[in-house]
């Protein structure tokens, strides 16, 4: 019994010990993260947030800073995936609805210009340039219109979201204006 006993504490010991490692490591990688982030350096910002997220996923301020960092570096696609999972992890903080709508903006821009497209299986792939298109027109197919509209459809509702769960919002006029801006041009796309 007493074996038993004593095997009992070695293990709750080793689990608490670990626990107390990983956070720490979770601490560390994210505050070099943020080191870098400040640098202008987005790329090793996202690495050590990537393995921050690996020892521990249920962060949320790992996942939010993942996503800025994508955003910084252009990665919308990236970054809309983890502003999704910041969100549901704290679904009542309202800047990653504004930021998520951000990058779901950036996304349309990109399909638009045709720096993005869909594959056969609807995921977003960045286009490789050809220089042989540079002359002709870009035409979108149906699938990709339907998905901009999608796009758009959810950043209004982010941006609501973001109105909605703000406290003492400094910019919600000039982000209501922003959303009718962007009900106009869906309306707009609907019609062609």
């Amino acid at each position: 019994m007493k074996k038993a006993l004593l095997l009992v504490c070695i293990l709750a010991i080793s689990v608490v010990t670990t626990a107390c490692i990983n956070s720490f490591a979770v601490q560390e990688l994210n505050s070099k993260a943020m080191t870098f982030m400040d640098q202008g350096n987005y790329q090793e910002a996202i690495e050590r947030l990537k393995s921050s997220i690996d020892l521990d996923d249920s962060i949320f301020e790992s996942h939010y800073n993942l996503a800025v960092a994508y955003t910084k570096s252009e990665d919308y696609v990236n970054a809309l995936n983890s502003y999704k999972k910041a969100i549901n992890l704290k679904p009542d903080f309202a800047d990653s609805y504004y930021s998520l709508a951000v990058a779901e903006e950036n996304i349309v821009s990109d399909l638009s210009s045709g720096y993005l497209t869909l594959d056969e299986n609807g995921n977003l792939q960045k286009v490789t340039p050809n220089d042989n298109d540079t002359d002709k027109e870009l035409k979108l197919s149906p699938e990709v219109t339907a998905y901009i509209d999608e796009l758009l459809k959810d950043s209004i509702r982010n941006y609501n979201e973001y109105l909605a769960k703000g406290i003492d919002i400094k910019d919600a006029e000039e982000v209501q204006n922003h959303i009718k801006d962007l009900e106009l041009k869906l309306n707009t796309t609907a019609k062609e």
